[in-house]
């Protein structure tokens, strides 16, 4: 497991907000805790079918919920050349129905309460998984074994036309946007034409008009049998009762045939490689790459670590270079990318424009060469092991979806036959030196380095008996929602305080917010809310930016700063061992942010960047545009809801602008802090005093948020973007604040039009047009009027017909055909 890429994907979602001017002040001596003392296990049983179904099982009572994952060890490997993407396309026919339920299955599992729904495909593996309700467990596992075991009678010539559409279309999407062929040149130079990772997951178009009916079955009798699955289900259950629930659904269905199976094939290179290639985009990026060992080996885990040594954090060793002290780049990061066979170690820079990239070239060689020639140090070699294991940590308290607990066990059983390798990994991480870290960087990144740049499955029998297919079980009484208890208290200095106590795992998480936003910008130049955000944690007037990156990464903790349309927030997720060191950092951050002009220039870059970015990217050109087209000249929403602002409005940001803003908004009586983790309201109140900053209540400026008019009929706007495989469309009129009495039949109005995969918008351009990829409604949150909005990339010679499709949708809503 990748725990470094692991804990950047897991990044804990801590409330949104922002903060006060007020809060924390004081210094506590630091609490003496090991960060490592923590437990860590996901506890787990494991049972086989005579069909050879494994069935794992893990109880988590915390809420009524129960996610199921089930994991067929197929993925685009076992594909050859000439049929690539039939994994991926196969994964998408799953969805259309079954023989003795032949529907759509995000309409039933809709009316079963399951979230968290999706179904994935990589090299190695093709999953599908969803968090249902206790009470609808039965039909869930009704439907995914009539699948697993009554699928061909329901594929016709007409579905797999449709989903070759809808994958072409996904294809077209991902190849649009910037640097949507990188992979594909990559694995094509650093593999063998014979390798089975030497192809993209998605496939070529030719392979995919090339693909039969015929085809289907054989894939599917071939690898779909119970034999080569994994079925982890999570949750609120009891084990005895759950495997007596999957022998009654799987247990007839026939095994599927033994399974020849590739154990390793690394290629590793040798000498150098470096290719360019050209793309439509704003700058370059760099990407250097060695060919490593697969999962299960030891040496991909310690890579992980050399790669968080190397771009993890403000000090890191090529950050510090190449992104703060010197501003090459916009960013820089390290990682290991590793499949069941083999493996990658890259590092990837996206360089400034204007920059020469053999200066960053030269900086990332020498830097490696020092690595490998000293190793870490003792104190970078803890940093990276505290940010493994706390990431780790924050992420097994869900129990589905990408990175949740079902997912851990279900992928360490399918790669190495062990639901519990992840606590091998851990310990490897725990007990590395500095040396192992070295000697695993010299066997693979010393040689075989390729450089890519993008410029501008005993005998066994099925059971006689078997589940009713006739119908699919009822599912029961929905259960009730389990809420968390929270208590509210209000400070002298009119803080407002909030703690929901939740104590799964030792980690509080807070966030502080403040009544600022992008829409405070009305008052100053575009683009202030967001840079003085960015520029929060960038020094204090007793740290800099680099004591405030180091210090929470050996407590273990996490902090970020920005904001939304109408709030900016600060958030903190701590260890429970290290609560009150991170709080004095937190506090710190919160009450005197120093804006040091050391700085601004680098992060006004990045901006700048990012705007620039936003530029050639269509949904990003969508978010600038449409505001003001929609609300005028004047409003407190009119600016880009990317809050990035303009290149003329951030050039000409000032230090005393980004001062005003932290003097102005964050004040106390218009602060909430929201706390929610393993502490109580008694717990939370005596930290927070001792560090509040005591202030009079203050007036803060009133936003123009006023009621605007729709317009009297449709208006179309075109943004020319030469070349474009896809049109990009972008539909948008105002609605009611969150706040109004119909509410929920506004939520049940996008719902219904395009907020979810099963709806009108969506299914009428993808499944029956083959038009798009995906299309989808949505409705931006705001304390005024909000926007309610459609996207989608369509095929280019149909756009005219996609707005006519999307316009009769809407007119069937309001005229016969409502909800």
């Amino acid at each position: 497991m990748n725990f470094y890429r692991y804990l950047r994907t897991l990044k804990p979602r801590i409330l949104s907000g922002c903060v006060m001017a007020l809060v924390l002040l004081t210094q506590q001596a630091l609490a003496a805790s090991d960060p490592f003392d923590l437990n860590v296990d996901i506890p787990y049983s494991l049972h086989k079918l005579d069909n050879g179904l494994t069935v794992i099982v893990h109880e988590d009572h915390k809420a009524p919920i129960v996610a199921v994952n089930i994991w067929y060890h197929v993925g685009s490997k076992n594909e050859v050349r000439g049929k690539t993407g039939f994994a991926h396309l196969f994964e998408h026919l799953m969805f259309n129905g079954s023989e003795n339920h032949d529907e759509d299955w995000f309409g039933v599992t809709d009316k079963l309460g399951a979230t968290t729904l999706n179904g994935t495909t990589n090299w190695d593996r093709t999953n599908y998984f969803q968090n249902v309700p206790t009470s609808s467990l039965d039909s869930i596992l009704w439907l995914e074994s009539d699948r697993m075991g009554h699928l061909l009678g329901a594929i016709t010539q007409d579905k797999l036309d449709e989903q070759r559409g809808v994958v072409q279309n996904e294809k077209r999407q991902r190849e649009n946007s910037p640097y949507g062929m990188g992979a594909e040149i990559q694995y094509k130079s650093i593999y063998p034409y014979s390798h089975p990772y030497s192809w993209t997951t998605i496939g070529s178009m030719e392979d995919l008009n090339a693909a039969t009916v015929d085809d289907v079955h054989a894939w599917f009798k071939k690898y779909y049998g119970p034999s080569n699955a994994a079925l982890v289900i999570a949750g609120d259950v009891e084990t005895d009762e759950v495997v007596k629930k999957v022998e009654h659904y799987f247990g007839d269905i026939e095994p599927g045939p033994p399974l020849t199976k590739q154990a390793s094939w690394v290629a590793k290179l040798t000498g150098t490689h470096k290719e360019v290639s050209y793309d439509r985009v704003n700058q370059t990026m760099m990407m250097k790459s060695w060919n490593i060992e697969g999962y299960g080996s030891t040496d991909p885990g310690y890579l992980d670590m050399v790669a968080a040594i190397l771009t993890s954090g403000k000090s890191s060793r090529l950050y510090k270079r190449l992104a703060y002290d010197q501003q090459l780049v916009s960013s820089v990061s390290a990682y290991t990318s590793v499949g069941e066979i083999a493996g990658t170690f890259e590092i990837t820079a996206m360089i400034n424009p204007g920059v020469d990239e053999s200066a960053v070239d030269a900086i990332i060689e020498e830097e490696l060469a020092k690595f490998l020639k000293k190793g870490p140090t003792r104190k970078e070699l803890e940093r990276v092991k505290i940010q493994a294991i706390s990431g780790f940590v924050r992420g097994i308290e869900k129990i589905g979806g990408f990175g949740g607990k079902s997912d851990i066990l279900a992928k360490n059983y399918t790669y190495t036959g062990d639901p519990a390798h992840y606590q091998k990994e851990l310990k490897q991480i725990s007990e590395a030196d500095p040396r192992d870290l070295q000697q695993a960087a010299v066997r693979w990144l010393s040689d075989g380095m390729y450089q890519l740049e993008i410029r501008p499955f005993p005998k066994l029998a099925a059971s006689s008996e078997g589940a009713d297919r006739s119908a699919i079980p009822e599912a029961g009484t929905p259960p009730k929602a389990k809420f968390d208890d929270f208590q509210r208290a209000e400070l002298e200095n009119g803080l407002k305080v909030i703690v929901a106590t939740r104590d799964t795992i030792p980690v509080v998480n807070m966030q502080l917010s403040v009544d600022a936003g992008y829409a405070s910008d009305q008052f100053s130049r575009a683009g202030v809310a967001k840079l003085a955000m960015n520029m929060m944690d960038e020094g204090t007037e007793s740290r800099d930016a680099l004591d405030i990156s180091d210090e929470l990464i050996m407590l273990g903790a996490d902090l970020s700063a920005g904001s939304n349309l109408d709030t900016s927030f600060v958030s903190l997720s701590s260890l429970k061992t290290t609560l009150d060191d991170s709080l004095d950092v937190f506090a710190d951050v919160v009450l005197n942010p120093a804006f040091p002009a050391s700085e601004l220039e680098r992060l006004r870059t990045q901006q700048l960047t990012a705007i620039q970015s936003e530029q050639v990217s269509p949904q990003s050109m969508g978010l600038r545009v449409f505001p003001q087209l929609v609300y005028g000249k004047g409003h407190a929403y009119s600016n880009p809801f990317t809050g990035s602002g303009t290149l003329e409005s951030v050039n000409a940001i000032t230090l005393d602008n980004l001062k005003d803003f932290h003097r102005t908004w964050f004040r106390p009586n218009h602060a909430t802090l929201i706390i929610v983790g393993d502490i109580t309201m008694d717990e939370v109140l005596p930290r927070v005093k001792a560090r509040q900053r005591i202030a009079l209540p203050t007036v803060l400026p009133q936003k123009n948020i006023s009621q605007v008019e729709r317009p009297e009929q449709t208006r179309i706007y075109l943004v020319d973007r030469p070349d474009s495989q896809q049109s990009f469309l972008f539909a948008a009129q105002v609605t009611s604040p969150k706040a109004n009495p119909e509410e929920i039949e506004t939520e049940a109005m996008n719902d219904i039009l395009g907020g979810q995969s099963s709806a009108r918008i969506n299914m009428n351009l993808r499944e029956d047009k083959r038009w798009s990829y995906g299309a989808y409604t949505g409705i931006v949150n705001a304390r005024g009027q909000r926007t309610f909005y459609m996207i989608t990339n369509v095929q280019t010679d149909k756009t005219a017909e996609s707005i006519a499709e999307t316009m009769k949708e809407f007119r069937n809503y309001i005229g016969d055909k409502p909800a």
